[in-house]
């Protein structure tokens, strides 16, 4: 059998993504190392499909995306786009689906009423860099890069600009769009584009206690907070605060805040009914 023959097979048997439930911990991890994990069509809608299991499973509290292989994600599948040119519309349609495709996901991931935390383990080129700046977290190697570098090839990265934008300063966001070169975990983590570094041989155990830190909290709580602070960084300063003030308000009234805070009081270890 040949290596190509070979690495057909693998793929045709092989699901895009692999996922795993462990004591609130929901994970997502990309399979497709042979194809640097890129957002095909078929890897977008594997995606979709598990952040919709995880949406709806009350067991899952903390969602990780993670990926097999060196290259945590390659952005779009070009081999894919360059096949779409033989169309007779020269693959408009498709580009265009395929751009709306990934900006559905990548809004589903902020609309998700559950934190989505990104493991970097390698390389986030393009919309692999769009997709842990999507993330609510992300977590990272020391030997992780990211990059933007579309331009390297006459084709800005308009889209992965937009999640870019909205994690990093503005000259910053720019420096990476404009020159198309990697950036280290350090310099990452300075720009606001990662929260944390972890060296590789500590990642599994730093990566659980995290996700489970955050997993113990109400899930209540955790989904109203995680919808209003999207929501209120379009809105003037004023706006805001009056929001918030409203989103406080209702938030005080739930079962957990109560809860929460009569734990504090009492000192005891609250018990969470996530309402």
């Amino acid at each position: 059998m040949t290596e190509e023959a070979t690495e057909v097979s693998t793929e045709q048997t092989k699901a895009p993504v692999a996922t795993l439930l462990h004591e609130g911990v929901f994970r997502i991890v990309m399979q497709r190392p042979e194809r640097m994990n890129s957002l095909s069509h078929e890897m977008m809608e594997a995606l979709s499909q598990a952040l919709d299991q995880a949406a709806h499973d009350s067991n899952v509290r903390v969602i990780l995306i993670g990926a097999e292989g060196k290259v945590f994600c390659a952005g779009h599948d070009l081999k894919e786009l360059t096949a779409a040119r033989a169309q007779e519309d020269k693959g408009a349609t498709f580009y265009q689906e395929t751009f709306d495709k990934c900006a559905a996901l990548m809004q589903k991931i902020v609309e998700l009423p559950k934190p989505v935390i990104a493991v970097v383990t390698g390389v986030a080129t393009a919309a692999g860099c769009q997709l842990v700046a999507s993330c609510d977290l992300a977590l990272a190697t020391d030997t992780a890069t990211f990059c933007t570098p579309g331009v390297n090839i006459g084709l800005f990265c308009s889209t992965p600009m937009v999640a870019l934008s909205r994690n990093v300063s503005r000259k910053q966001a720019m420096e990476m769009l404009l020159t198309g070169e990697s950036v280290d975990a350090s310099t990452a983590k300075e720009f606001g584009l990662i929260n944390r570094i972890i060296p590789s041989d500590y990642l599994e155990v730093v990566v659980q206690k995290y996700a489970e830190t955050i997993a113990a909290k109400s899930a209540h709580t955790v989904s109203i907070g995680k919808k209003a602070f999207y929501h209120q960084l379009e809105m003037p300063l004023s706006e805001a605060y009056e929001y918030a003030s409203e989103v406080m308000t209702q938030n005080m009234l739930a079962g957990d805040a109560e809860e929460g805070i009569n734990a504090f009081l009492q000192k005891r270890k609250p018990e969470w009914r996530d309402s």
